[in-house]
């Protein structure tokens, strides 16, 4: 019976340990509480396993003879009775197993929580930025953008109204001549993250139309969809769909058509 108790009491010990983990981890992450009570857990569960491993489980050797002629009755229901007394005897402490049970289960709430930690999926802030259909295009001051506030041959940085802080969403417009093909009228936005290293693409070259990464040199075509020119970007700037809007003001159409920055592994 004391063995018993003690294997018992180390039980209850992970489930105790398992508890405080739980507890400080939802209470804030307390690094000394979960790290304690993580340690008591296990310990916890190393003990009792130590001991019904050398207290509880029979250590008796037994060897099956098979005979030529079976045994006499008598020998048989002898033997049958001691099976019985031996399954008896490992399947007697109902409790421990109970507690067993408790204590694996709760061991495993333990470490299944901190999952939690691994935050949301990345799809909000990985595949998307705060652009959206209708989202006027404004400077870093707030105002919007309208036809005729940017000259030919120029560039400016631009923004999603309400999303001045997001430096995911921001985004370079470039007016070309109004005859240039598949452009809104002479403008066409591109994403200002390089696709190489996320540097800000901040230079542009009016002459041979271009947009410059100043950090690794990547170069990219603006009348050709953002393709890459030279340098060590590997895809193009993505390009934002945009409209001009009966009053006048630039707006977007969507968001972009993928991922901007840098590529990542789920990018084909």
């Amino acid at each position: 019976m004391r063995r018993e108790a003690a294997i018992a009491a180390a039980l209850f010990a992970a489930i105790l340990g398992s508890g405080v983990f739980i507890a400080a981890y939802a209470t804030g992450g307390e690094r000394l509480f979960e790290g304690l009570g993580a340690a008591i857990a296990a310990a916890g569960l190393a003990a009792a396993g130590l001991g019904w491993a050398f207290w509880i489980v029979p250590h008796e050797l037994v060897v099956d003879q098979i005979e030529t002629y079976p045994s006499a009755p008598h020998e048989r229901t002898a033997q049958n009775s001691e099976i019985v007394r031996d399954v008896q005897t490992v399947t007697r402490p109902k409790m421990l197993f109970a507690l067993l049970g408790a204590a694996i289960a709760s061991f495993a709430a333990a470490m299944v929580v901190p999952f939690r930690s691994l935050g949301t999926a990345p799809e909000s802030k990985l595949f998307h930025t705060r652009w959206r259909k209708g989202a006027r295009l404004v400077r870093d001051d707030g105002t919007p953008i309208s036809i005729g506030d940017v000259n030919v041959d120029a560039a400016l940085a631009v923004f999603p109204e309400d999303a001045l802080d997001d430096a995911q969403s921001i985004a370079t417009l470039v007016r070309v001549p109004e005859t240039s093909a598949n452009t809104a009228r002479g403008y066409i936005v591109y994403s200002r993250l390089c696709t190489h290293a996320g540097c800000p693409v901040a230079l542009y070259r009016a002459q041979s139309r271009e947009l410059i990464c100043p950090c690794h040199q990547s170069v990219f075509n603006v009348l050709a969809d953002g393709a890459v020119v030279s340098g060590p970007a590997d895809h193009p700037l993505p390009r934002l769909p945009i409209e001009i809007g009966d009053d006048g003001v630039l707006r977007a159409t969507g968001d972009f058509a993928e991922p901007v920055g840098p590529g990542f592994w789920e990018r084909r």
